[in-house]
């Protein structure tokens, strides 16, 4: 959701400016302060807390997106026009592409930042199962490998789709860098 919303943003500066103070706004607060929000819209459950996690992935896509498509060198969409290319082609041939390095980086900050909202969230909003109810179990009654071994397993689990993220960046977007 948040690659559409950000190539819609960020390729219409008058659109931008109209969100700015919105986009500013959901930047500068933390995911977590959302918590009380979403637990009123969505209840009690599994769903709040994916839709909290969801919230904070989107808004770190969003903002790389469409910083990435506000950042597009001119002068290769300008010589695109140049030589008569459809601005439809000029949309998927240069902007899109230009933007996928920006994209990658938020797709991969914002699984990390998911996953910590996701664990934070069950630790604090009454879960019942998940590694932030074991971390905080385990904290409770004192069982040190446990809850170090949890620590270890959602570090592991980030690590990983950190991992999985780079390696399809490294093969969509060999060019980056050049």
């Amino acid at each position: 959701m948040g690659v559409p919303v950000g190539i819609l943003l960020g390729s219409n500066e008058k659109i931008y400016r109209s969100f700015e103070f919105l986009i500013d706004f959901f930047r500068s607060t933390p995911a977590t302060a959302m918590f009380p929000l979403f637990l009123v819209v969505f209840g009690i459950g599994d769903f709040s807390k994916i839709a909290v996690a969801a919230f904070a992935g989107a808004l770190i896509i969003f903002f790389n997106v469409a910083y990435g498509v506000m950042n597009t060198k001119k002068t290769r969409v300008m010589a695109a026009k140049v030589m008569g290319v459809p601005s439809w082609r000029i949309f998927v041939d240069v902007t899109f592409l230009e933007t996928l390095p920006q994209t990658f980086i938020g797709l991969r900050t914002a699984i990390s930042l998911a996953l910590v909202v996701i664990i934070v969230a069950e630790m604090f909003i009454g879960s019942t199962h998940g590694m932030g109810q074991r971390i905080i179990d385990s904290q409770q009654v004192f069982d040190m490998p446990q809850m170090y071994a949890s620590i270890i397993a959602t570090g592991v689990m980030g690590y990983t789709l950190n991992q999985i993220f780079l390696i399809a960046e490294n093969k969509f977007v060999h060019w980056k860098g050049r």
